[in-house]
């Protein structure tokens, strides 16, 4: 079954028939705004209802219903005129006469929309869905009732049984999509395929055993409030949606992948094998870097940051007085009993607490503008925490929920401090996302697609930004704790490396695994998914370090410039004034800024 899309355009709305079959059921509305603020904020208002999930997951509970079928051809072309149309309003948008705030809101609407309508150029929809990222992923995220899908009304009970039951059909045109990628010659590698499997099978999402059933956990955990008719009622209706829907999905695509698409995959791992693969990974770079450099430039950049990595880390390695190789030093900082001091979970946050309470008197001297969001440190809860890795989970806007540091700690005593504690807090805590992210949410000034809006190069450029700010705050005086650093640094380096040596073909996996590995201290499962996850996601990995290196180059260009009218508390309120930029766009905004300064 397709999802129908009128092809009208009418202003700026499109007819779209999206959550179902009917045409009545139109989501986008015409409306024909004239200056950029309407511009921009009907664009957001339209752009939620063609990806409801997005709504979902910033607690806009209008859609929750609703599961467009968004890989789909009709969608497709209705979504390209969408953008076009907006595209065509901006073009009437007389730019010179917009204040300095505005014309940046202006670029990053413009950039934006030329942005996705290339991305259709080069048929992401024939990958509907990866071993590392897509919907058949994060739906049982949401269905679980610990994601962002509220289970707390009957009404949201009804809104997940209506996604639950469009779901097989979004499968359905994912099966449909791999064939045409099939006909189009452009598959996955092998290699990732035969990850894909296994988590189509997932006994926690196939098994008809419902206490054992990812989607049944909303059935387990009813709010107090609910009646036992209610409860009955949900029971059977779950029971019967993950029986007849979900279950039968997955089980389908499994079976797909194994027999029909399998086969047809590629030995090859880069996106150079592909026909035109060049120049799609050429875009990925563009859309992930949010720069003009090329594959060529960014891999130049990583073997220059390797390098000088590794000089530092020799420093260190002499310093504790190890005798061996780097790569035998790399390997021995993960067993090395000095580097795991902690007995206790509560020890392991008592030492994160102690970071904040040291850099908090600096933090005053290079922010003159914090954030209103609560902050808070949490070990990972224990269903999840196997799996985890240490994250930031946003607070909400109105202030009701912090902003979380999450730490997972299956062993406390096994927590190493070389995997980077201070540098860690730096770029997932304060002052990385809690900071950039939480300004930006509780912006109210901004236009909303700004406000929730995300570039991977600036996102994660200004958190790993932070890491390097570890010496002003008085961090990694350790050596040990410079070595987490070091290796967090590393990480972001290697990956310019090795993405740009995969999907241009100068590496092959096993190469990139090697590489990976002598450069950095994961054991070899964890090495192996790391490169499979560029090979999955071409470009993806190249923004932390872009951008980071783009921050600390304008910081150095108007310290040199500016002289004693450089103010660093200033530079980093202008850098995060507006939320997260297209680069050439921060470039722009910072230049404007340096010139009022003089």
């Amino acid at each position: 079954m397709k999802s129908i899309i009128s092809k009208s355009i009418l202003g700026l709305g499109l007819i779209v028939g999206l959550a179902s079959c009917k045409k009545s059921d139109s989501p986008l509305t015409k409306v024909t705004p004239t200056n950029l603020d309407s511009i921009a904020s009907n664009y957001y208002e339209q752009y939620l209802k063609l990806y409801p999930l997005d709504a979902t997951a910033q607690g806009d509970l209008r859609y929750n219903d609703q599961l467009p079928i968004n890989i789909d051809k009709d969608f497709i072309s209705g979504e390209i005129g969408f953008y076009n149309s907006v595209q065509k309003q901006l073009d009437n948008v007389d730019y010179k006469a917009l204040s300095d705030e505005d014309k940046v809101v202006y670029d990053v609407l413009d950039y934006t929309l030329k942005d996705k309508i290339e991305a259709y150029a080069y048929h992401p929809e024939y990958i509907p869905f990866t071993q590392f990222g897509g919907l058949p992923l994060n739906f049982p995220l949401y269905g679980s009732g610990q994601g962002s899908q509220p289970f707390k009304t009957e009404k949201d009970y009804s809104d997940w049984l209506k996604r639950m039951e469009k779901f097989p059909e979004w499968m359905d045109a994912a099966t449909e999509n791999f064939r045409e990628g099939i006909n189009n010659k452009i598959v996955l590698p092998k290699k990732l395929i035969v990850k894909m499997i296994p988590q189509m099978k997932a006994e926690e999402i196939t098994t008809s055993d419902m206490d054992k059933n990812i989607f049944y956990g909303p059935i387990k955990s009813f709010p107090k409030n609910f009646t036992q008719a209610q409860k009955d009622k949900f029971s059977a209706l779950y029971k019967d949606a993950i029986t007849k829907k979900i279950i039968p999905a997955y089980t389908k695509m499994g079976t797909f992948l194994e027999k029909e698409y399998l086969p047809k995959g590629r030995d090859t791992d880069g996106y150079n094998s592909l026909p035109n693969g060049n120049e799609i990974y050429s875009y990925y770079v563009k859309n992930w870097t949010t720069t003009k450099k090329s594959p060529e430039e960014i891999n130049k950049i990583g073997l220059q940051q390797v390098a000088m990595l590794r000089a530092e880390m020799e420093k260190v390695k002499q310093q504790v007085g190890f005798k061996g190789t780097l790569e035998e030093f790399i390997t021995f900082v993960k067993t090395d009993p000095k580097a795991m001091t902690y007995k206790t979970s509560k020890e392991v946050l008592d030492g994160f607490n102690s970071i904040l309470t040291k850099i908090t008197p600096k933090l005053k001297t290079m922010f003159n503008v914090t954030p209103k969001t609560k902050f808070e440190i949490r070990q990972t809860e224990k269903f999840r925490e196997a799996s985890a890795s240490a994250e930031y989970i946003p607070g909400t806007p109105d202030g009701k929920r912090a902003g979380i540091f999450y730490v997972p700690l299956p062993d406390p005593t096994k927590f190493n401090v070389t995997s980077g504690m201070e540098s860690l807090f730096l770029h997932e805590a304060i002052p990385g996302h809690h900071y950039q992210v939480s300004l930006q949410q509780e912006n109210t000034k901004l236009p909303k697609f700004m406000r929730f809006g995300w570039f991977g190069a600036y996102g994660e450029g200004w958190a790993h930004y932070c890491e390097t700010l570890g010496p002003e705050f008085g961090l990694y005086t350790d050596p040990y704790q410079k070595m987490g650093y070091l290796s967090d640094q590393m990480l972001r380096a290697v990956r310019l490396v090795v993405d740009t040596g995969l999907h241009t073909g100068k590496m092959t996996r096993e190469e990139a695994i090697k590489y990976f590995l002598s450069n950095i201290s994961y054991d070899e499962a964890a090495g192996v998914a790391e490169v499979e996850r560029y090979m999955a996601m071409p470009g993806q990995a190249l923004g932390y370090k872009i951008g980071s290196l783009r921050i600390r180059e304008l910081r150095e260009k108007y310290q040199k410039e500016l002289g004693n009218k450089f103010n660093l508390a200033n530079f980093h309120d202008e850098i995060l004034s507006q939320g997260c930029l297209p680069l050439d766009v921060l470039n722009r905004k910072m230049e404007l800024w340096a010139k009022k300064q003089k």
